[in-house]
Protein backbone atom coordinates (compact mmCIF):
# COMPACT_ATOMS: atom_id res chain seq x y z
CA UNK A 1 0.00 0.00 0.00
CA UNK A 2 1.45 3.32 -1.07
CA UNK A 3 2.03 5.85 1.66
CA UNK A 4 0.24 9.20 1.50
CA UNK A 5 2.67 11.94 0.79
CA UNK A 6 2.27 14.66 3.37
CA UNK A 7 1.66 18.22 2.22
CA UNK A 8 4.70 20.23 3.12
CA UNK A 9 3.36 23.55 1.75
CA UNK A 10 2.09 25.32 4.89
CA UNK A 11 0.92 28.35 2.86
CA UNK A 12 -1.71 26.30 1.01
CA UNK A 13 -3.02 25.00 4.35
CA UNK A 14 -3.40 28.55 5.61
CA UNK A 15 -5.30 29.59 2.48
CA UNK A 16 -7.65 26.61 2.72
CA UNK A 17 -8.28 27.37 6.39
CA UNK A 18 -9.31 30.98 5.59
CA UNK A 19 -11.70 30.01 2.80
CA UNK A 20 -15.37 29.84 3.76
CA UNK A 21 -17.58 26.99 2.58
CA UNK A 22 -19.96 27.69 -0.29
CA UNK A 23 -23.55 28.57 0.71
CA UNK A 24 -26.09 25.82 0.32
CA UNK A 25 -29.82 26.02 -0.35
CA UNK A 26 -32.31 23.20 0.20
CA UNK A 27 -36.10 23.21 -0.18
CA UNK A 28 -38.49 20.93 1.69
CA UNK A 29 -41.14 19.71 -0.79
CA UNK A 30 -43.69 19.07 1.95
CA UNK A 31 -43.63 22.45 3.69
CA UNK A 32 -42.18 24.57 0.89
CA UNK A 33 -39.64 26.12 3.28
CA UNK A 34 -36.23 26.90 1.80
CA UNK A 35 -33.23 26.65 4.14
CA UNK A 36 -30.21 28.78 3.16
CA UNK A 37 -26.93 28.07 4.98
CA UNK A 38 -24.04 30.51 4.61
CA UNK A 39 -20.78 31.17 6.43
CA UNK A 40 -19.05 34.36 7.56
CA UNK A 41 -16.21 35.52 9.80
CA UNK A 42 -16.92 37.37 13.03
CA UNK A 43 -14.80 40.07 14.64
CA UNK A 44 -12.38 37.46 16.02
CA UNK A 45 -11.94 35.76 12.59
CA UNK A 46 -13.99 32.77 13.64
CA UNK A 47 -16.28 30.98 11.21
CA UNK A 48 -19.94 31.57 11.93
CA UNK A 49 -22.74 29.56 10.39
CA UNK A 50 -25.81 31.60 9.33
CA UNK A 51 -29.05 29.71 8.70
CA UNK A 52 -32.08 31.37 7.09
CA UNK A 53 -35.46 29.77 6.47
CA UNK A 54 -37.70 31.33 3.82
CA UNK A 55 -41.19 30.37 2.75
CA UNK A 56 -41.74 31.30 -0.87
CA UNK A 57 -45.09 31.96 -2.38
CA UNK A 58 -45.85 32.08 -6.08
CA UNK A 59 -47.51 35.31 -7.19
CA UNK A 60 -49.03 35.71 -10.63
CA UNK A 61 -48.51 39.08 -12.24
CA UNK A 62 -49.58 40.42 -15.62
CA UNK A 63 -46.62 41.97 -17.46
CA UNK A 64 -46.02 43.24 -20.96
CA UNK A 65 -44.93 40.93 -23.77
CA UNK A 66 -41.41 42.37 -23.84
CA UNK A 67 -40.89 41.65 -20.12
CA UNK A 68 -42.22 38.10 -20.46
CA UNK A 69 -39.95 37.48 -23.46
CA UNK A 70 -36.92 38.84 -21.63
CA UNK A 71 -37.45 36.40 -18.73
CA UNK A 72 -37.07 33.49 -21.16
CA UNK A 73 -33.68 34.55 -22.55
CA UNK A 74 -30.77 32.13 -22.16
CA UNK A 75 -28.34 33.01 -19.39
CA UNK A 76 -24.64 33.67 -19.99
CA UNK A 77 -21.45 34.02 -18.02
CA UNK A 78 -21.33 32.24 -14.67
CA UNK A 79 -25.09 31.51 -14.87
CA UNK A 80 -24.86 29.90 -18.30
CA UNK A 81 -27.00 26.76 -18.51
CA UNK A 82 -29.03 27.51 -15.39
CA UNK A 83 -32.85 27.59 -15.52
CA UNK A 84 -34.73 30.82 -16.24
CA UNK A 85 -35.55 33.19 -13.46
CA UNK A 86 -33.35 35.08 -11.01
CA UNK A 87 -30.87 33.14 -8.89
CA UNK A 88 -30.74 34.50 -5.33
CA UNK A 89 -27.07 33.53 -5.05
CA UNK A 90 -26.06 35.99 -7.75
CA UNK A 91 -29.06 38.31 -8.14
CA UNK A 92 -30.69 40.80 -5.78
CA UNK A 93 -34.34 41.47 -6.56
CA UNK A 94 -35.42 45.06 -5.97
CA UNK A 95 -38.82 46.70 -5.69
CA UNK A 96 -40.75 47.51 -8.84
CA UNK A 97 -41.18 51.26 -9.29
CA UNK A 98 -44.07 52.48 -11.45
CA UNK A 99 -43.70 55.96 -12.96
CA UNK A 100 -46.66 58.01 -14.12
CA UNK A 101 -45.84 60.84 -16.51
CA UNK A 102 -47.87 63.96 -15.80
CA UNK A 103 -49.03 66.11 -18.73
CA UNK A 104 -46.84 69.14 -19.34
CA UNK A 105 -48.51 72.38 -20.35
CA UNK A 106 -46.83 74.13 -23.28
CA UNK A 107 -48.43 77.48 -22.47
CA UNK A 108 -45.92 80.15 -21.66
CA UNK A 109 -46.12 81.50 -18.10
CA UNK A 110 -47.60 84.95 -17.82
CA UNK A 111 -45.07 87.62 -17.01
CA UNK A 112 -45.96 89.86 -14.12
CA UNK A 113 -46.46 93.51 -14.91
CA UNK A 114 -43.44 95.38 -13.51
CA UNK A 115 -45.63 98.39 -12.67
CA UNK A 116 -48.31 96.51 -10.71
CA UNK A 117 -45.87 94.06 -9.14
CA UNK A 118 -43.96 96.75 -7.29
CA UNK A 119 -44.50 96.65 -3.54
CA UNK A 120 -46.73 99.36 -2.14
CA UNK A 121 -44.48 99.83 0.86
CA UNK A 122 -42.19 102.19 -1.04
CA UNK A 123 -44.95 104.24 -2.71
CA UNK A 124 -44.88 107.94 -1.83
CA UNK A 125 -47.86 109.44 0.00
CA UNK A 126 -49.46 112.39 -1.87
CA UNK A 127 -52.16 114.66 -0.48
CA UNK A 128 -55.23 115.01 -2.71
CA UNK A 129 -55.76 118.64 -1.72
CA UNK A 130 -52.35 120.32 -1.92
CA UNK A 131 -50.34 117.50 -3.54
CA UNK A 132 -47.96 117.52 -0.57
CA UNK A 133 -46.07 114.59 0.87
CA UNK A 134 -48.55 113.79 3.66
CA UNK A 135 -51.92 112.15 4.15
CA UNK A 136 -55.04 114.04 3.07
CA UNK A 137 -56.60 113.82 6.56
CA UNK A 138 -53.51 115.56 8.05
CA UNK A 139 -53.27 118.32 5.45
CA UNK A 140 -52.38 121.65 7.21
CA UNK A 141 -54.06 123.66 4.42
CA UNK A 142 -57.38 121.84 4.56
CA UNK A 143 -59.38 124.73 6.05
CA UNK A 144 -57.89 127.39 3.75
CA UNK A 145 -58.56 125.30 0.65
CA UNK A 146 -62.13 124.61 1.81
CA UNK A 147 -62.84 128.38 2.11
CA UNK A 148 -61.48 129.02 -1.38
CA UNK A 149 -63.56 126.12 -2.74
CA UNK A 150 -66.72 127.52 -1.11
CA UNK A 151 -66.12 130.96 -2.62
CA UNK A 152 -65.76 129.51 -6.09
CA UNK A 153 -68.84 127.31 -5.80
CA UNK A 154 -71.04 130.11 -4.42
CA UNK A 155 -70.50 132.16 -7.57
CA UNK A 156 -71.39 129.19 -9.72
CA UNK A 157 -74.55 128.53 -7.68
CA UNK A 158 -75.74 132.15 -8.14
CA UNK A 159 -75.28 131.95 -11.90
CA UNK A 160 -77.17 128.67 -12.07
CA UNK A 161 -80.04 130.06 -9.97
CA UNK A 162 -80.30 133.17 -12.15
CA UNK A 163 -80.17 131.35 -15.44
CA UNK A 164 -82.28 128.36 -14.41
CA UNK A 165 -85.16 130.02 -12.59
CA UNK A 166 -88.30 127.92 -12.77
CA UNK A 167 -86.34 124.86 -13.76
CA UNK A 168 -85.49 121.76 -11.77
CA UNK A 169 -82.72 121.93 -9.24
CA UNK A 170 -79.63 119.94 -10.11
CA UNK A 171 -79.39 116.47 -8.62
CA UNK A 172 -77.73 116.57 -5.21
CA UNK A 173 -78.18 120.36 -4.84
CA UNK A 174 -78.54 122.01 -1.49
CA UNK A 175 -75.17 121.03 -0.13
CA UNK A 176 -72.59 123.40 1.28
CA UNK A 177 -69.70 123.87 -1.10
CA UNK A 178 -71.33 121.85 -3.86
CA UNK A 179 -71.07 118.60 -1.91
CA UNK A 180 -73.58 115.78 -2.38
CA UNK A 181 -76.38 115.66 0.19
CA UNK A 182 -78.49 112.48 0.57
CA UNK A 183 -82.21 112.94 -0.30
CA UNK A 184 -83.24 112.31 3.32
CA UNK A 185 -81.06 115.21 4.55
CA UNK A 186 -82.07 117.79 1.94
CA UNK A 187 -84.28 120.76 2.81
CA UNK A 188 -87.92 119.77 2.36
CA UNK A 189 -86.96 116.27 1.34
CA UNK A 190 -88.42 113.11 2.81
CA UNK A 191 -86.66 110.00 3.96
CA UNK A 192 -84.40 108.64 1.29
CA UNK A 193 -84.64 105.14 -0.10
CA UNK A 194 -81.89 102.68 0.76
CA UNK A 195 -80.23 100.62 -1.91
CA UNK A 196 -80.38 97.50 0.29
CA UNK A 197 -83.19 96.33 2.49
CA UNK A 198 -82.29 95.79 6.14
CA UNK A 199 -82.58 92.42 7.84
CA UNK A 200 -85.64 93.62 9.79
CA UNK A 201 -87.51 94.40 6.56
CA UNK A 202 -87.05 90.85 5.22
CA UNK A 203 -88.51 87.61 6.63
CA UNK A 204 -85.40 86.44 8.47
CA UNK A 205 -84.79 83.15 10.27
CA UNK A 206 -82.45 82.64 13.21
CA UNK A 207 -80.58 79.31 13.12
CA UNK A 208 -78.86 78.12 16.31
CA UNK A 209 -77.05 74.86 17.21
CA UNK A 210 -75.25 75.18 13.89
CA UNK A 211 -71.95 73.41 13.30
CA UNK A 212 -68.93 75.67 13.71
CA UNK A 213 -67.56 74.26 10.45
CA UNK A 214 -70.57 75.46 8.42
CA UNK A 215 -69.85 78.35 6.05
CA UNK A 216 -72.22 80.81 4.35
CA UNK A 217 -72.32 78.66 1.21
CA UNK A 218 -73.26 75.58 3.25
CA UNK A 219 -76.15 77.39 4.94
CA UNK A 220 -77.31 78.83 1.61
CA UNK A 221 -77.28 75.38 0.00
CA UNK A 222 -79.20 73.97 2.97
CA UNK A 223 -82.06 76.51 2.72
CA UNK A 224 -82.03 77.30 -1.02
CA UNK A 225 -84.64 74.62 -1.80
CA UNK A 226 -87.37 76.59 0.02
CA UNK A 227 -87.14 79.76 -2.04
CA UNK A 228 -84.98 82.65 -3.13
CA UNK A 229 -82.55 83.74 -0.42
CA UNK A 230 -81.64 87.42 -0.14
CA UNK A 231 -78.93 87.22 2.49
CA UNK A 232 -77.02 84.65 4.57
CA UNK A 233 -74.91 85.69 7.55
CA UNK A 234 -72.88 83.46 9.88
CA UNK A 235 -71.98 85.10 13.22
CA UNK A 236 -68.25 84.84 13.94
CA UNK A 237 -65.88 85.83 16.70
CA UNK A 238 -64.20 89.16 15.98
CA UNK A 239 -60.70 88.02 16.89
CA UNK A 240 -60.53 84.34 15.93
CA UNK A 241 -63.09 84.54 13.07
CA UNK A 242 -64.45 81.22 14.32
CA UNK A 243 -68.16 80.57 13.86
CA UNK A 244 -70.31 80.84 17.01
CA UNK A 245 -72.84 78.29 15.76
CA UNK A 246 -75.37 81.03 14.89
CA UNK A 247 -76.60 82.15 11.47
CA UNK A 248 -79.32 84.35 9.93
CA UNK A 249 -81.10 83.56 6.63
CA UNK A 250 -83.27 86.21 4.95
CA UNK A 251 -85.83 85.11 2.33
CA UNK A 252 -87.55 87.24 -0.28
CA UNK A 253 -90.99 85.90 0.63
CA UNK A 254 -92.56 85.08 3.98
CA UNK A 255 -94.08 81.85 2.63
CA UNK A 256 -90.63 80.49 1.86
CA UNK A 257 -89.44 81.35 5.36
CA UNK A 258 -92.46 79.63 6.96
CA UNK A 259 -91.85 76.51 4.88
CA UNK A 260 -88.20 76.51 5.95
CA UNK A 261 -89.19 76.65 9.62
CA UNK A 262 -91.54 73.69 9.25
CA UNK A 263 -88.99 71.53 7.43
CA UNK A 264 -85.70 72.51 9.07
CA UNK A 265 -86.57 73.08 12.75
CA UNK A 266 -85.41 70.03 14.71
CA UNK A 267 -83.57 68.51 11.75
CA UNK A 268 -80.16 66.93 12.28
CA UNK A 269 -77.18 68.49 10.54
CA UNK A 270 -73.55 67.54 11.13
CA UNK A 271 -74.35 65.61 14.36
CA UNK A 272 -76.35 68.56 15.76
CA UNK A 273 -80.08 69.36 15.97
CA UNK A 274 -80.90 72.65 14.26
CA UNK A 275 -83.13 75.20 16.00
CA UNK A 276 -84.84 77.39 13.38
CA UNK A 277 -87.12 80.25 14.45
CA UNK A 278 -88.11 83.77 13.46
CA UNK A 279 -85.50 86.44 14.05
CA UNK A 280 -86.70 89.21 16.35
CA UNK A 281 -86.17 92.84 15.29
CA UNK A 282 -83.33 94.65 16.98
CA UNK A 283 -85.71 96.96 18.89
CA UNK A 284 -87.81 94.10 20.35
CA UNK A 285 -84.90 92.14 21.83
CA UNK A 286 -84.57 92.09 25.59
Amino acid sequence: MAAVKPNTNWAEDDIEADELPQPTETTDPNTGITTIISWKLDEQDRKVKVTRRIRRRVQTQVVSHSVAERKGWAKFGLDKGKPSGPDRKTTIIGENLHFRIAPVSKAEPEQADPVTSKPTAGKAVVCRLCQGGHFTAKCPYKEQLAVIDNMNTEGLDEEEDAGGAGGLAPKGAGGVGGKYVPPGQRAGGGAGESMFRSRDDLPTLRITSLSVDAEEDDVRELFAKFGHIARVSVVRDRETRQSKGLAFVSFESKASAEEAIKKMNGRGYDSLILNVAWSQPRGDRA
